[in-house]
């Protein structure tokens, strides 16, 4: 599971930091969640194809993380994408997109859908075969919703020497390998376990931004690999969180603690610091394994 990060401050673009986006790489496919300005410019800087991103999730409709992503839809249209690209967003963004495609008389040649959300409790809305999504409410200035990446079991270890001990067909590996115990030509039974070992344990990452502290969403987050929590401030502005719909480091550093997550990863810094490091310094305080995102950063769980 990989994890690029195109955006991570809030309010206004700067020349050298960009506001929220980022790329989830899981087995091979591609998740773009929010699309700030200049999203599409560091899809480039950092290599990533556009083509192989069919899914675009926006957290919601405060427009540092979601600018962008007019000019990415028509980026697509002038480079004669032809594959399906799924939206998934707050009631409204079908509208507002629909509107400035109609105005600029730029509509896609592309099937574009729009899978808009208002549910106020957690939803599944993404099953394939590699991966589950679901949204995670959040407790922001305006309805908000985070989502959580689940990656599907995977199928059990072939143990080939085994196998290759009872002479077993290949036609039966497929069934072996999804649990199922070998019979051979004499009617004998060898147990599964004996044939296969356990698989890698799926991983999973939730992506939560914006919202202030909001401990109701710590059991959906149990044992996540992986969490993205806002701290756009620091303690010395805590007075500043809650009336904005924000949180601290140590508020989200809190959220991983009790949730029993593997991995925080901060983000969403105001612009109103020189530096970033304290917020490391503060979460480290209430949770042990914390990470900075920071704009081009390569994470990998």
């Amino acid at each position: 599971m990989k994890l690029t990060v195109l955006g991570c401050y809030a309010a206004t673009p700067r020349t050298f930091t960009n506001p929220t986006s980022q790329v989830l790489e899981i087995n091979n496919e591609l998740f773009l969640i929010d699309c700030g300005e200049g999203t599409q410019v560091e899809l480039r800087r950092n290599k990533i194809k556009f083509g192989k991103i069919k899914h675009i999730f926006i957290s919601h409709l405060h427009g540092d993380h979601f600018y962008g992503l007019i000019g990415l839809i028509s980026t697509f249209m002038l480079l004669n994408r032809k594959t399906e690209l799924h939206v998934y967003g707050p009631k409204g963004i079908k509208e507002i997109v629909t509107l400035q495609l109609k105005f600029s008389n730029s509509w896609t040649g592309y099937p574009l859908y729009f899978h808009e959300l208002s549910a106020k409790e957690p939803e599944v809305i993404l099953t394939t075969k590699k991966v589950t999504v679901e949204t995670i409410p959040l407790k922001h200035r305006i309805y908000c919703n985070g989502f959580l990446f689940r990656e599907q079991p995977k199928p059990r270890t072939l143990l080939v020497e085994e196998v290759e001990k009872y002479e077993i067909d290949v036609a039966y590996y497929k069934g072996i390998k999804k649990g199922k115990d070998a019979i051979l030509s004499d009617g004998s039974v060898i147990p599964n376990d004996k044939l296969t070992a356990d698989p890698e344990p799926p991983k999973s990452y939730a992506f939560c931004s914006d919202t202030a502290y909001h401990p109701a969403m710590v059991d959906q987050l149990r044992n996540v690999t992986a969490l993205y929590h806002e701290a756009t401030f620091l303690e010395e502005h805590a007075y500043l969180a809650a009336p904005t719909g924000h949180s601290t480091a140590r508020e989200a550093a809190a959220i991983a603690r009790e949730a029993k997550v593997e991995n925080l990863v901060l983000g969403h810094f105001s612009t109103r610091y020189d530096s970033i490091l304290p917020f490391k310094t503060e979460a480290e305080d209430v949770f042990p394994n914390v990470l900075l995102a920071d704009d081009g950063k390569l994470l990998q769980f």
